[in-house]
């Protein structure tokens, strides 16, 4: 049975009507140094991205038209910049995107046949189902002009401010559009098993190396995703083995799949039904990833893979909520996905801004300058 920290994390949502739920937070070493750089987020006041934080609610006004038509915003300035002087004077080889990206590059029509698969077979019951090879590729492109964390690429140094931005928004808009198109189709024909989930992401946020005997976390949670369950964010760019077998990933190379090394203090809050090995199509699909990793020379029990999620605490669903029902908790969070204040312990942050805001997106842009002009120092 695990034990709780004191001091729970209470978050207030604002919509039509302000909503506030509290996390409490497991005891244990990890989490406790999690609970210090989390603190010292809100210490510091760093700008939440708001832009990336409610995924997989398929009634959200962020739906598959707005994304694509955001995605194509950012792609077009990569390419205004990657025809300029200063691209061409940094002597980089061009890295023109082609693509025009529309609804259809990124889900099946809806007038086809949806369910589930039928005898395996998910092309018998195509209708929304996701197009994974356009996300794969749009993966690539953010992997290949940003670089990794600890290594940023040369065309990430010499891109300006907005295309750096522009950049960032391909990896963020390629998972929102996963999360939306899986959710949509899920609505058309089992609404209770929609995999809504809070992305908690700060803008600067210090990332700290995992210690050796955190990645056993990763064994005792595994891939368990309990409704209102908090977990560590992925702190890094690249893939992990379980999202190149759940992608069918072909194009990844070894230089492409990163396990997890290191953490900050962000977090994740699923929000959809608890969904474990309990369930025979879950536990299925963790037989067929098994032996995938077996067929490709990796071992299932190697914690150093960090084959899982380390789980940070609990959502009190029914303190917070009334109800530990799911559909009841998503109708509540529908209408106020927008997060207005964040407390813990003597801290309390108010995110007064809004994507509504028309200076949003010149937010973001001067609090990431700061972080761009450290890594030109580098």
């Amino acid at each position: 049975m695990e034990q709780f920290l004191k001091d729970q994390i209470k978050i207030t949502l604002s919509g039509t009507k302000d909503l506030t739920y509290n996390i409490k937070l497991y005891n244990n070493p990890f989490v406790q140094r999690w609970a210090n750089e989390f603190k010292q987020i809100l210490k510091n006041k760093l700008l939440l991205e708001k832009n990336y934080c409610f995924l997989g609610f398929a009634d959200s006004i962020r739906n598959l038209e707005f994304l694509c038509k955001e995605l194509n915003h950012a792609v077009s300035q990569i390419n205004k910049f990657n025809s300029s002087q200063k691209w061409q004077n940094a002597g980089l080889d061009p890295y023109p995107i082609t693509k025009i990206f529309s609804p259809h590059d990124f889900m099946y029509d809806e007038k086809l046949p949806i369910g589930r698969a039928v005898n395996g077979d998910e092309m018998a019951t195509p209708g929304c189902r996701l197009k994974h090879e356009a996300c794969n590729q749009l993966h690539r492109y953010f992997e290949d002009l940003q670089g990794q964390a600890w290594k940023l690429s040369d065309y990430y140094y010499t891109a300006d401010d907005h295309t750096k931005y522009a950049i960032r928004q391909l990896n963020n808009l390629c998972h929102e559009i996963e999360g939306w198109v899986n959710a949509y189709r899920k609505s058309k024909f089992e609404p209770e098993w929609i995999r809504p989930s809070q992305i908690t992401t700060f803008l600067h946020a210090p990332r700290k190396p995992l210690q050796e005997t955190d990645y056993n976390l990763f064994l005792k949670n595994r891939y368990d995703r309990d409704l209102g369950g908090v977990y560590l964010h992925w702190s890094q760019v690249g893939k992990t083995l379980y999202e190149v077998w759940r992608d069918n990933d072909e194009s990844v190379g070894a230089e492409g799949i990163n396990h997890q090394q290191l953490y900050s203090g962000e977090f994740d809050i699923e929000w959809g039904q608890t969904i474990t090995d309990a369930h025979s199509f879950k536990r299925k699909e963790t037989q067929e990833f098994k032996a995938w990793l077996q067929d490709n020379n990796y071992n299932w029990d190697d914690p150093k893979l960090a084959l899982g999620y380390i789980k940070l605490g609990q959502v009190d669903l029914v303190d917070s909520f009334g109800t530990d029902d799911f559909l009841n908790i998503y109708k509540q969070l529908i209408d106020c996905l927008n997060i207005k204040t964040i407390e813990y312990q003597n801290y309390k942050v108010d995110y007064d801004y809004t994507l509504d805001d028309k200076n949003w997106k010149a937010k973001q842009i001067k609090e990431l300058k700061k972080g761009y002009e450290s890594h030109s120092l580098r």
